[in-house]
């Protein structure tokens, strides 16, 4: 085997059928797909049906709503030598995968593999993406690392622990996992590379009701992640200074709703830095394969 994506889902069916289709179009079949289910009732039962003859299935149940503890769930039963942890609502371009395997087949050393959101209308999606592929590094990763277009071999992603369950989706340092895991990555001296051109496809980000309820959780997740792992002084002060420039531009053109979103981000992010756990380096222990 191959792949195996993870794919943690709570609250949704039809995004995970559509995230389904898209694989089944791959040109490979060399994958595996383990659905890790957060529902409190059976809406991906159907699905489940549906697809198991068609594409290596698995569906696992876990009552704790955790995307990080969903996504290690899954990893403690990955059987393939690469993993990926795909959202729920994510749909894969058609050579995804060649693309990934040529990667780690051209490059011994390489551990880790990211690229960026591609948008669902075209080009990129929401956030700040490097526009060139190459090396990541304490400066680079902020802008190379999202979750859901993350490729490690799965001996790494085990000897990492996974991803923080303290910090991501049902955590209060809500975003900035995958930041972290790179850099926990990059500190024991793995390789780990950006591709632009590799895209995975996600809904863009809606400056909605929610998107501001939300803003300071996730805020604090990349001021925790930025904190914890030594970011360079001059990426968290970027990162502090950015919103506050989007909150006087907001002002400014009377956007209030802007500008509430941009403040609660600057407000989270400064308290993940100022947070005492983030002055403690990271003590995950290794994730060991399900039995």
């Amino acid at each position: 085997m191959r792949f195996s994506l993870v794919v943690a889902t709570l609250g949704r069916d039809a995004d995970v059928a559509a995230l389904l289709d898209s694989l089944l179009v791959q040109a490979r079949t060399d994958f595996e797909v383990i659905i890790v289910d957060q529902n409190d009732d059976d809406r991906l039962g159907p699905i489940e049906a549906a697809y198991a003859a068609r594409l290596p299935l698995r569906r696992l149940r876990s009552s704790i709503r955790n995307a990080n503890h969903a996504r290690n769930l899954g990893l403690r039963h990955a059987r393939g030598e690469i993993v990926t942890f795909p959202d729920d609502d994510c749909l894969y371009p058609p050579d995804v995968l060649d693309r990934v395997d040529a990667a780690f087949i051209g490059d011994a050393a390489l551990q880790v593999l990211t690229g960026p959101a591609a948008s669902p209308l075209g080009g990129l999606g929401s956030g700040r993406w490097r526009t060139e592929s190459g090396p990541i590094d304490l400066v680079t990763v902020w802008t190379s690392v999202i979750e859901f277009n993350i490729f490690l071999r799965r001996d790494a992603a085990l000897a990492l622990g996974g991803f923080d369950e303290g910090m991501g989706p049902g955590s209060p340092f809500g975003s900035a996992e995958g930041n972290d895991l790179v850099c926990r990555a990059m500190a024991r001296g793995w390789a780990a590379r950006y591709d632009a051109a590799l895209h995975i496809i996600h809904p863009d980000k809606r400056l909605s009701d929610v998107a501001v309820e939300r803003a300071e959780r996730y805020g604090r997740g990349l001021g925790f992640a930025l904190r914890r792992n030594a970011a360079p002084l001059s990426a968290r002060m970027t990162f502090l200074v950015r919103p506050l420039g989007g909150v006087v531009v907001s002002l400014l053109r009377g956007r209030m709703h802007n500008a509430a979103y941009f403040w609660m981000t600057f407000r989270g992010r400064l308290a993940g830095m100022m947070s005492p756990e983030a002055r403690r380096p990271a003590a995950i222990p290794p994730l060991t394969e399900a039995c």
